[in-house]
């Protein structure tokens, strides 16, 4: 992880496993990621966690009691805070080898067996991390268009009431807005 990572960025992990065995297995293999792991026992708990707050990835086991894998994995992609976070279905070897398409048809983003690799799933949680990352970016990058283009705007409304007056307009006033216009839309030169 980048040393410039901002909280937001670090939005963590979700670990959910009804076995204390295979959530401490998950923690020392992704403990060394330097992100926030959050364990939840049960389908309920994964749910109440990501509705407290953002993750950047699931782990989810699939056979669990009560709320398995499936039904969770289909309420967290039913809820519009939660639709669009990451889902990696964990499952043990002998299960039916149906369960890898009906995590994929959940809305699972990938499916692992265990015993995993932990060099397998580590890579994959950090590809996960890593776009996490990109989106958060992405978005802070958005908002500062938006807020710029708020703030063109804003110029362009100043410009034609100064142009729409009655007298006639002072041509050095105009000539500051064009360059605020232009500092703003990235064009920094002077043009006469």
């Amino acid at each position: 992880m980048s040393a410039e990572a901002t909280t937001e960025e670090r939005a963590g992990i979700l670990l959910v496993d009804d076995m204390e065995d295979n959530l401490i297995a998950l923690e020392a293999v992704l403990g060394s990621l330097n992100e926030p792991l959050v364990r939840a026992r049960s389908g309920e708990e994964a749910m109440k966690a990501l509705l407290r707050r953002h993750f950047a990835l699931v782990l989810l086991d699939v056979r669990m009691p009560g709320m398995d894998g499936f039904e969770t994995a289909a309420n967290i992609k039913r809820l519009d805070q939660t639709k669009d976070v990451p889902i990696i279905f964990l499952t043990g070897a002998d299960d039916d080898s149906g369960y890898a398409f009906r995590g994929y048809a959940t809305g699972a983003a990938d499916y692992l067996t265990k015993p995993f690799d932990p060099w397998v799933l580590r890579a994959k949680v950090t590809v996960f991390l890593e776009l996490h990352r990109k989106n958060q970016q992405l978005e802070r990058l958005l908002a500062q268009e938006r807020a710029a283009d708020g703030e063109v705007d804003a110029r362009l409304t100043e410009l034609e009431r100064l142009l729409d007056g009655d007298e006639p307009p002072d041509l050095e006033q105009l000539r500051i807005q064009v360059r605020e216009l232009r500092r703003l839309l990235g064009r920094g030169g002077r043009r006469n």
